[in-house]
């Protein structure tokens, strides 16, 4: 993956001047020596300047840490901490930052070295509100050295994906198709979290891809492309066109990051886009998303931001797809019941045109679009890439900015089911505990559009507190049957 951060924390301790300012440095040194024995070590840097009541010495570790290559914080209560100084810290660094406090050892310092970072902590957090500053604060704060640096470890994806999104740019090209509001938001929330966005016409890019016919470079994207489907490579004539589009969009984006490092795209595909291109651009979404850089489709602008913040979290492929259909009781009969401990409502299809990417699918093949080719002559409908779902954990979940510019997200965790899905597409049978409920109470209740990211692994617990970290005011989950929903009916049959 080369379009996400490179993530190194600073570990900066901190003390009370009322309290031995060698308690702090001996547990950061152990904390450090922890983390290097069970994690990489070129993930964090140690700061040797340790806080006292000094603002001086908040300056003196800022520089520090910036010049060692620092773009994630950690601040450590050895003990109880200064919390001004301490605080101004997290207000000056400007990167994702989390807090986090030394236990006591055994009782033995108890009488003359207890550290009472404990009660630090709750200090520091109220300082931070009132700086207004963003933190993490792990769930269970405060620990031994082991702890600490498995509470660094886990902060570690959610920097890379706040870290991403600061230095991101969104372009999109449009407008989206008619009868199609569903993918529609405000941008202002993007600027809310210093993401940039430039917003093309279809046209624009359309100029771009003539101008890409007879590129000395499509012969040898065609070939990688041949290479990649193998037995799949069902239409080989089309490979050279979405070769000269896979060029079109990758040099768009390096001539329009500007000042931001990373990219995603949300793109069209309907309805003109056939008839004037002459193919549909889902496999080469795949690849660009296969590579780091999402491509949504149907100019969904928060469906590419959601996937590009799994992306950071994963290191890995996404993909978009349609909270699509349900499945024939007959097929959950035959395949499921009896065999997955999930309900019928617990299931459904996940289903997009071709955009997953190949590693992603079982068998994948290029294909045309069937739903498209129902209107359109088949010819320009070809660039699909079909197949069903590797089986597998996967998270789905979504950032909205919703109609009247609120942030809302969810996050539900699930698998995708070794059963057959005997249809088309890139798609998969997929099963979420307490789905049903989840539908009606988050997705409905919320207005949250059809099309869901899905990283492919269990990644709640991260992509949970980076939702929390950009501000949204609501994170769903698929609650389970013994807590209700607030719009559920409590009046069962």
């Amino acid at each position: 993956m080369n379009n996400i951060p490179n993530v190194k924390v600073g570990i900066v301790a901190v003390s009370r001047d009322c309290f031995p300012i060698e308690l702090s440095i001996k547990r950061r040194k152990a904390l450090v020596e922890a983390y290097k024995k069970k994690y990489n070590f070129t993930d964090i840097y140690e700061c040797p300047v340790c806080i006292f009541e000094s603002e001086t010495q908040m300056v003196e570790s800022l520089e520090d840490i910036k010049k060692n290559g620092c773009n994630a914080l950690c601040v450590y209560l050895g003990n109880f901490g200064p919390e001004i100084s301490e605080t101004l810290l997290a207000k000056y660094f400007d990167g994702p930052i989390m807090f986090c406090a030394a236990e006591e050892e055994n009782i033995d310092v108890l009488s003359s070295d207890r550290g009472d970072a404990y009660c630090g902590m709750l200090n520091a957090s109220y300082n931070l509100k009132l700086r207004n500053v963003k933190a993490y604060i792990p769930e269970s704060p405060v620990g031994d050295a082991e702890e600490c640096a498995d509470m660094i470890k886990e902060f570690i994806p959610i920097a890379r994906a706040v870290i991403g999104l600061k230095n991101l740019k969104i372009i999109s090209f449009g407008p989206r198709p008619q009868n199609f509001m569903a993918c529609n938001a405000p941008i202002k929330q993007l600027f809310n979290m210093d993401v940039e966005i430039e917003e093309n016409s279809e046209l624009d890019l359309f100029e771009s891809f003539k101008k890409h016919e007879g590129d000395p470079r499509i012969d040898e994207v065609a070939k990688d492309m041949t290479n990649e489907l193998g037995t799949g490579n069902k239409i080989p004539s089309i490979l050279p066109k979405l070769a000269q589009y896979e060029l079109t969009l990758l040099d768009w984006v390096e001539s329009h990051k500007g000042c931001k490092k990373y990219v995603a795209i949300a793109g069209k595909c309907w309805p003109a886009f056939q008839t004037m291109f002459g193919f549909v651009p889902c496999y080469v979404n795949s690849r660009l998303t296969g590579r780091g850089i999402p491509v949504s489709c149907e100019v969904d602008i928060y469906g590419c931001l959601s996937e590009y913040i799994g992306t950071c979290i994963s290191e890995s492929a996404v993909t978009l797809l349609d909270i699509n259909n349900t499945l024939p009781k007959e097929l959950y009969n035959k395949d499921i019941k009896g065999k997955y401990d999930y309900n019928f409502r617990d299931t459904f299809m996940g289903f997009h045109c071709g955009n997953t990417c190949s590693s992603l699918l079982c068998n994948p093949t290029m294909k045309y679009q069937k739903i498209m080719a129902r209107s359109l002559p088949v010819e320009v409908t070809n660039g699909t890439l079909e197949g069903d779902i590797k089986p597998g954990e996967i998270t789905f979940y979504r950032l909205q900015s919703t109609a009247d510019n609120h942030l809302y997200a969810y996050v539900a965790e699930g698998e995708v089911l070794n059963v057959p899905t005997h249809s088309f597409g890139s798609i998969g049978v997929f099963a979420i505990k307490e789905m049903g409920r989840f539908y009606r109470h988050v997705l409905i209740e919320n207005g949250f559009p059809h099309h869901g990211a899905v990283a492919f692994g269990h990644y709640g617990k991260t992509l949970f507190e980076v939702f929390k970290y950009l501000g949204a005011e609501k994170v769903d989950y698929n609650q389970p049957s013994t807590l209700p929903y607030k719009s559920e009916n409590p009046f069962k049959k």
